[in-house]
């Protein structure tokens, strides 16, 4: 199954692009109140806090690009992020399936996470941490759908392997 959100990436674009018009026009403002039109008094800072907020909400929802395969033998992960600053930590992870123990989706307030539990050669268990709070609901249901079906072949091929 493969799943994508890169689609909406100019929808995403666009979104950062208007906070980061917003930002500029609010320091802009900042500027004018305390050197020229003082309208707000000390509350002036209203003009940065309110484009920083935007800022942060749009940092904590994590990198808006998805994208799962599972077809073949190998499970496929990417996610990424659309600006180039942020792009330092962008996630591309492919294993085989039979290493896949099990996940966790974690739904905060307003951002999603998922966390996939890859069992390595040493019989260590590494975490892999994937922002998932641009999937739509669907898409959400979707990847819960074949990421049960991976671990539930798993854990059925390990009973077997232990019954021999």
């Amino acid at each position: 199954m493969r799943l994508s959100n890169r689609n909406r990436t100019p929808l995403y674009s666009f979104i950062y692009s208007l906070a980061g018009i917003v930002f500029i026009l609010g320091l802009i403002g900042y500027i004018l109140e305390i050197n020229t039109v003082d309208v707000l008094g000390k509350k002036s800072w209203i003009l940065l806090f309110i484009p920083f907020l935007s800022f942060l909400l749009l940092y904590m929802f994590g990198k808006p690009i998805f994208e799962y395969d599972s077809d073949g033998e190998a499970l496929n992960f990417r996610n990424n992020h659309i600006l180039y600053v942020f792009s330092q930590k962008n996630a591309k992870d492919e294993f085989p399936k039979y290493k896949l123990i099990k996940y966790n989706l974690v739904n905060f307030l307003i951002f999603k996470r998922l966390y996939i539990y890859v069992s390595s050669k040493k019989n260590h268990v590494i975490v892999l941490k994937y922002d998932i709070t641009y999937l739509r609901r669907n898409e959400l249901k979707d990847l819960i759908f074949s990421l049960n079906k991976v671990v539930k072949n798993n854990k059925e091929i390990y009973q077997d392997d232990n019954r021999d």
